[in-house]
């Protein structure tokens, strides 16, 4: 591949709801620069960027897949990210390398949650944005009325900078409304004929035409004054206006196009061309250097130190682990050495790729702006920053939303333990929004991940990629027993079968303490009733009892032990024999303390449009929840309340459906409550028949 200066690149991200056609809009805007001889389908799982066997199984994108373009001596490095919420951390990822957000919409479906939250996404990074209102072929596309929810829903900077010419199975061509010409396309969307705008389509064009200019008067003084002095602006004015607007966030283009047809993709790439923002066009990034601790600034140019952030990491069947950056200053040649500056520690550079898809074109160098790939790095992880070790800086990485579903999983084979402990630690170095840990109160191991979905692909891929079959399943709730009275209690261990016998006798006195203390045992043992050697036993005892449980095998808490009194015998009385009593007397006392089960208690903020208000505090109170209280936040309501665990384990797939998408949550451990009766008797009923068979 050519060598492109800073100010040829673009780095676009493509972004929207599932099924808008990002990954179809690729595939064309390959097909039409001349990179693949044919169009894939993503139904048919043979596009460039799904070629992951999950992705082709499932015929939606899962990973983030780089798609670089050569058009008009320009690249343009498209990062297609998955429309499904389940995948987010692809999108949050993409967006932190990329340059501008190409947000999806359909003609048919127009704006959808998908729509919503990746404009928020991009804001929250000051990302340029575009609109592409895709799949106009489509039997009742509406391109005026799409323009139209855009517009209501993210204000007035949103304007069509194009127009499609027919709709539905008479879409054609674009009309460039700042060009002011027609572009009708034919050959597969491979050529374009220019003409003049149709008649029938002046009017309308006229309409959109006036409000694109005003809203690009409105980017600069001067051209405004002259605008609003009734001055034409000269194409020039107009197309540096555009370009500045974007670039300020204050005109959010709008395109359109079918990426099946390959109609409207070309001039999509035009427009990327001519007025999206070059590396080269914004300030200088911000980072921290590690050595001094001050913040340092990097330009955008091949004269500035090196400086790249990991955006992916990805792990390749063939190269191993393939750690996708944006280099943001200086350059990068194949075989040198970097420094990790997040880690800091030296990196190794072998052979640098492009990456297309699953190809990777090897290069020997990489400058300031463009995208790329190394293999094999040691310590290297997605986030970490890499520099130039004699002029070090650590860039902020990629915010990754926390988990919002766990599940437990052990495998179908014995002795596949240790391989599941592997097997997952891998995928978690390609996808951070997926976690692992045992959860040693209920001796499982639990997965996390953004949804069922996620933890589906998840289980899905180590079987296929490392031979491990795993069974899934809700976790256990780690419940908890504790006593709600006091009580003495005596333990004897007496057993005499030929030889020397067992012999071991304490008394023990049982109270709660208050919660959170946990355990205490206190020795209050006068005169030797039990000898000194022998009271370490009976904490031993009581202690391995405590992890066990005595009503339904739970941890207890909370819990006074106080050694009174006691017995021994001169000659069968032996540390065993202690421990095994002090283990009878506990028992005993817990059953005679009415005990009760506790269960944890999470801290759950709900952040919710109002119009779902009702149905989440409903669903809420169904769950056992209390409400504690709501405020507004963002444009939305955020709940307050407090819930069992044990209700919550599917409640990003219940809020999902309820909202469409629209809410989001977060939970935190607060404390534990005694168990409700009606759901505390069952849970000890099943324990006491698990212990009888």
């Amino acid at each position: 591949m050519k060598q492109f200066t800073t100010e040829q690149l673009r780095n676009i991200c493509l972004a929207g709801h599932g099924g808008a056609g990002k990954t179809s809009f690729l595939e064309a805007a390959l097909y039409g620069c001349g990179h693949i001889d044919r169009m894939g389908k993503v139904d048919e799982g043979t596009t460039v960027s799904d070629h992951d066997p999950e992705e082709v199984k499932r015929a939606i994108s899962i990973s983030t897949s780089l798609g670089p373009c050569v058009a008009q001596g320009h690249k343009i490095n498209f990062i297609d990210t998955p429309g499904y919420f389940d995948f987010v951390g692809e999108v949050k990822g993409a967006l932190r390398a990329a340059d501008a957000a190409l947000i999806f919409a359909c003609a048919v479906s127009g704006v959808e949650v998908g729509t919503e939250k990746v404009w928020a996404y991009a804001s929250e990074g000051n990302l340029p944005r575009a609109f592409f209102i895709n799949k106009m072929d489509r039997e009742n596309a509406n391109f005026a009325r799409v323009v139209g929810q855009l517009k209501e829903v993210f204000g007035s900077s949103a304007a069509p900078i194009q127009m499609p010419i027919g709709s539905e199975a008479k879409l054609v061509g674009i009309v460039d409304l700042l060009m002011e010409k027609a572009f009708y396309y034919t050959d597969s969307g491979r050529k374009l004929e220019e003409k003049p705008i149709p008649a029938e389509l002046m009017a309308q064009a006229a309409e959109y035409r006036a409000v694109l200019l005003e809203a690009i008067a409105e980017t600069d003084d001067e051209l405004l004054e002259k605008y609003l002095e009734g001055q034409e602006l000269t194409l020039e004015e107009v197309m540096r206006g555009a370009k500045a607007g974007i670039l300020a966030g204050k005109l959010t283009p709008i395109l359109c196009g079918s990426s099946l047809k390959n109609i409207g993709i070309k001039s999509a790439l035009d427009a990327i061309i001519r007025y999206f923002p070059s590396p080269k066009d914004f300030a200088p990034q911000s980072g921290v250097n590690p050595k001094s601790k001050s913040e340092e600034q990097r330009l955008s140019a091949v004269t500035a130190p090196f400086s790249a952030l990991v955006f992916k990491t990805m792990a390749d069947p063939y190269v191993g682990k393939l750690s996708l950056f944006r280099v943001y200053s200086g350059a990068i040649k194949s075989d040198s050495s970097v420094f990790n500056s997040t880690k800091e520690n030296a990196e190794r550079i072998g052979q640098l790729f492009v990456v297309r898809g699953k190809t990777q074109e090897a290069v020997t160098e990489l400058i300031a702006g463009d995208i790329g790939a190394v293999a094999k790095l040691q310590a290297t992880a997605t986030g970490d920053t890499l520099a130039d070790k004699e002029h070090p800086i650590r860039y902020q990485g990629v915010a990754f939303p926390r988990p919002t579903i766990s599940m437990a999983v052990e495998p179908k084979s014995k002795g596949d333990e240790e391989k599941i402990g592997s097997s997952f630690s891998r995928l978690q170095e390609e996808d951070l929004t997926f976690m692992v840990r045992r959860e040693t109160e209920t001796r499982q191991t639990i997965i996390s991940g953004m949804g069922e979905l996620h933890l589906e692909v998840i289980v899905s891929r180590i079987a296929k990629k490392f031979g491990v079959e795993v069974v899934i399943s809700l976790p256990k709730v780690p419940y908890r027993e504790t006593i709600r009275s006091s009580v003495r209690m005596e333990g004897k261990h007496k057993k005499q079968s030929g030889g020397k016998g067992q012999f071991g006798h304490v008394w023990i006195e049982m109270e709660p303490t208050e919660a959170g203390l946990g355990f205490e045992f206190v020795d209050k043992v006068f005169g030797g009733a039990v000898p000194r050697q022998y009271i370490p036993a009976v904490e031993k005892g009581i202690r391995e009892t405590l992890d066990e449980g005595v009503i339904a095998g739970y941890r207890v808490v909370d819990v006074r032990v106080t050694l009174v009194d006691g017995s021994s015998h001169p000659v069968d009385s032996s540390e065993m024999a202690f421990k095994i009593a002090g283990a009878l007397a506990f028992k005993k006392a817990f059953a005679a303390c009415r005990p009760i089960l506790l269960e944890p208690i999470v801290n759950l903020e709900v952040k919710v449009p109002d119009t779902d208000m009702g149905t989440i505090i409903g669903d809420l109170n169904k769950k056992r929840g209390r409400i504690l209280g709501m405020e507004p936040q963002d444009g939305m309501q955020l709940v307050k309340a407090q819930a069992p665990l044990g209700e919550l384990f599917k409640y990003a797939t219940d809020l999902r459906s309820m909202t469409q998408g629209r809410a989001s949550f977060i939970t935190q451990h607060s404390h534990y409550e005694e168990v409700p009766s009606n759901v505390a008797d069952p849970i000890i009923a099943a324990a006491a028949k698990k212990e009888e068979e």
